[in-house]
């Protein structure tokens, strides 16, 4: 997959994740999942995927512009 592609789709994937935040549904649940909350077992799997999405986004979508050190800069 083009670099240029994998951008779009993990910034959809930005924006999903930010429409997803807020677990409106599980709020009142008292449901138990692994001993748990179902609110907050809702959190932590939010958070994995948060943190892979963050991951790919710093591997495809980081400007490469900005790790262009100078002759500069890198004597010093």
């Amino acid at each position: 997959m083009k670099h240029a592609s994998m951008r779009g789709l993990l910034y959809a994937g930005l924006f999903v994740l930010y429409l997803l935040h807020n677990d409106l549904w599980y709020w009142n649940d008292a449901r138990l999942v692994l001993g748990l909350p179902i609110g907050l077992v809702y959190h932590f799997a939010f958070s994995i995927a948060t943190s892979l999405l963050m991951l790919l986004l710093v591997k495809y979508a980081w400007p490469r512009h900005l790790e262009v050190e100078t002759e500069e800069e890198s004597r010093l």
